[in-house]
């Protein structure tokens, strides 16, 4: 699907990619190999081709202008800045089934590349004369809400008395704030009214939830994904849907008594079994897959608004293939 969408769009992602590549360019010959590594391993280039496919589908015309590859490309630059420095807050070795950088070049350098790619970001955005200072700051409130996700995370994983309020904050704040700040700006960009935004907004914020539900579903398959070992969350004390589902089920004795065995994980790692047992048992899966599916449904309705085209078509298939991926 994502090769289909990227011949759709043409020259527009031809252009995008190439922004994101020239973004990262250094005379510091560490650094210009680091990144070049990073980008030969990169990801589904996910945010991106929304904010493109957004932008088309929000213009009359489907031509787009420089702004509208601008908060593209800073939105995939933005994004992995967070993976490097997300790798070093949870000492992660691999991602995307190759060793991270951190694993590779220490901490430190992990947090300063996440740092060049970050300003690079915003050094693009800021390009635009007209709407850089406008769209810099809804960035940077996703910056603001990545900071807090992370933390108001280590505080429950610490307390173990995740809420399913806790756990939509934290998935907001963690994931589809980003995916909010892509779609909007890419919507600003082309000068859509303020109801399209605002449905993008909605479209947007519902396939990140989406996006980190299915996340949180891969964590208690089977096997590894990407390379990763599944069950970290676990392993490292967070409480997410399936398990906050499985909770619902059961009398306040229980439920004590079950957040306990995740809070001892650490000294008792053969708790994870038990937890694991107990949300199959008690419909934990089965509840995180309705609302993985309720917040699918919502993204595909916001997109009701926008005229019929192949980049509407694609946002849909987008929300689907969030419920259907492996990985």
């Amino acid at each position: 699907m994502l090769a289909r969408i990227k011949k759709l769009l043409g020259s527009d992602w031809t252009r995008t990619d190439e922004l994101i590549h020239s973004s990262l360019k250094s005379d510091i010959y560490l650094l210009d190999r680091t990144n070049a590594s990073i980008l030969e391993n990169g990801g589904k280039h996910m945010r991106p081709l929304i904010a493109l496919l957004v932008a088309r589908a929000c213009s009359p015309d489907r031509i787009l202008n420089e702004d509208s590859v601008r908060f593209a490309a800073a939105s995939e630059l933005l994004h992995n800045a967070t993976l490097l420095h997300d790798d070093v807050a949870d000492s992660s070795a691999v991602r995307r089934g190759a060793p991270t950088v951190m694993s590779l070049l220490g901490g430190p350098a992990s947090v300063l590349i996440g740092d060049f790619w970050l300003v690079r970001a915003m050094e693009d955005i800021l390009a635009s004369p007209e709407l850089g200072n406008v769209v810099i700051r809804i960035f940077a409130k996703t910056l603001s809400d990545l900071a807090e996700g992370e933390m108001l995370q280590l505080q429950k994983a610490s307390s173990g008395d995740t809420t399913e309020e806790d756990y939509y904050r934290i998935i907001y704040n963690k994931t589809a704030s980003l995916f909010e700040a892509t779609g909007v700006s890419a919507a600003i960009s082309v000068d859509a009214s303020e109801a399209v935004v605002e449905a993008v907004r909605e479209y947007c914020v519902n396939l990140g939830i989406a996006f980190q539900i299915k996340d949180d579903l891969l964590d208690y398959s089977d096997g590894e994904i990407l390379g990763k070992p599944v069950g970290v969350d676990l392993r490292e004390g967070k409480i997410t849907l399936p398990l906050l589902g499985a909770l619902k089920s059961v009398d306040k004795d229980e439920e004590s008594r079950i957040r306990s065995l995740v809070m001892d994980i650490c000294s008792h790692p053969e708790n994870i079994l038990a937890v694991r047992e107990f949300v199959f048992s008690h419909g934990g899966i089965e509840y995180a897959l309705d609302k993985l599916e309720e917040s699918v449904s919502k993204a595909k309705a916001a997109l009701d608004i926008l005229p019929d085209s192949d980049e509407k078509d694609y946002l849909s298939e987008i929300a689907g293939f969030t419920a259907r991926r492996e990985k």
